[in-house]
């Protein structure tokens, strides 16, 4: 990365603390993610907690449906506590949320901060009354509250409420137009009701969830325009595998961009077996692929050709990369600043030595055809030339020796 460049400037939000997680203001932008898990189940969900954030969840949320899960919740906490796990805790609500809540007050206490979705939190006069509750009972407990709108649950009263005054304009807007202002309106109107009702503006934070890549942008930067809660960003559905990582990558790279979003989660439908975590990753590639954040060293490798019929450059990619994710939670504490380092795994002479000199370490392997060994360059200088059978355990070594002396 260039020493010219700077992130996006970022939007103007007010801080909120979830636990002792920062979110909004000068704060970096933060990445959650949530379980899958039955909260019931206090071993399986503590396990989850403790994998996702050993992956670098810096928020996790857990549903809270039922009795059972609420109360669930303080020995989970307990269990992370003891396991020196101090993730903070969000519990997701939806319909019955006011009653577990009001029932389960350890649960309220435990948590380190409440999603309620205002579509779903009641009906009729009985929305704002089970809102009320919630609120009430996040003032009491000084917690913050994410409201949460998400277009397959639009309060359908806010709705059809702005599709009958377009319906009376003279130009009328087509109803998609429409519906993106429900969207926004139902997070501007609740988080209103909820600072009437004694929850602090700097205990709000908003969230205006879509499936649709467009749909997600436009929303969001009409309600970036109009207020300054922090915003949490995520395409919501956004499916399995590469559609799922493409399409979300897609969204939130725009509106990180143009500085909107304050917390992200990247909402991936797991493939049977799959892990959880990789949600988390592909969160983090995206801050650092922009250069908002950084997680991990980045390992840059070529795409291969007619020039690299050998594949030992891709599996030492592949192993070097899964090295340095293995090495980093050791890493991070004892040598800040690693998250920065680059290192280069190069297949032929073509780009491999000028990509190896830009990097921090890099290596060229050689092509079809080129004399079997690989110069290696640190800080852009060639160091020495590896050869032999036992290349990618020497590279290794030398990418230790490296980390432990320049982040020392």
């Amino acid at each position: 990365m260039p020493d010219s460049y700077s992130p996006p400037q970022r939007h103007h939000t007010v801080p909120v603390h979830v636990g002792s997680v920062a979110i909004g203001g000068a704060a970096q932008v933060v990445v959650q993610s949530m379980t899958n898990t039955d909260t019931a189940d206090v071993v399986a969900t503590t396990q989850q907690v403790r994998a996702l954030a050993q992956a670098g969840s810096e928020l996790v949320r857990i549903t809270v449906n039922s009795d059972a899960a609420a109360a669930a919740v303080p020995r989970i906490r307990e269990a992370l506590d003891q396991a020196g796990c101090d993730v903070p805790l969000i519990g997701d609500f939806h319909f019955n949320g006011h009653k577990l809540l009001g029932d389960h007050p350890d649960c309220a206490t435990a948590l380190a901060k409440y999603r309620i979705n205002p579509g779903n939190v009641g009906k009729g006069k009985k929305r704002d009354e089970q809102f009320a509750r919630m609120i009430d009972i996040a003032c009491a407990n000084d917690k913050p509250v994410r409201i949460g709108v998400n277009w397959g649950s639009l309060d359908p009263v806010l709705l059809a409420r702005l599709m009958d005054e377009n319906a009376h304009q003279t130009e009328p807007h087509e109803p998609t137009v429409i519906m993106h202002r429900a969207m926004v309106a139902s997070a501007l109107e609740s988080a209103a009701q909820a600072e009437q009702l004694g929850l602090a503006h700097n205990k709000i934070i908003l969230s205006c969830k879509m499936s649709g890549v467009q749909d997600l942008i436009s929303v969001y930067q009409d309600l970036a325009s109009q207020c300054d809660y922090p915003l949490h960003l995520g395409l919501t559905e956004a499916g399995m595998g590469s559609k799922g990582i493409v399409a979300s990558t897609a969204a939130l790279a725009i509106l990180l961009q143009q500085g909107i979003g304050d917390t992200i989660r990247i909402s991936l439908t797991p493939e049977p077996g799959g892990d959880r975590t990789r949600e988390v990753i592909v969160a983090q590639e995206i801050l650092q692929s922009i250069g908002i954040r950084s997680f991990t060293p980045a390992v840059v490798a070529c795409p291969g050709c007619g020039r690299t019929s050998s594949t030992y450059f891709q599996q030492l990619a592949q192993d070097i990369q899964s090295y340095l994710r293995h090495k980093m939670p050791e890493w991070r504490q004892q040598h800040p600043g690693v998250e920065n380092m680059t290192v280069a795994v190069m297949g032929c002479v073509v780009n491999g030595p000028g990509e190896s000199k830009h990097a921090n370490i890099g290596i060229s392997l050689p092509g079809t055809g080129e004399k079997p060994v690989a110069p290696v360059y640190v800080d852009g200088e060639k160091t020495v030339t590896l050869k032999g059978d036992y290349i990618a355990a020497e590279f290794q070594q030398i990418v230790d020796k490296y980390v432990k002396t320049k982040y020392a």
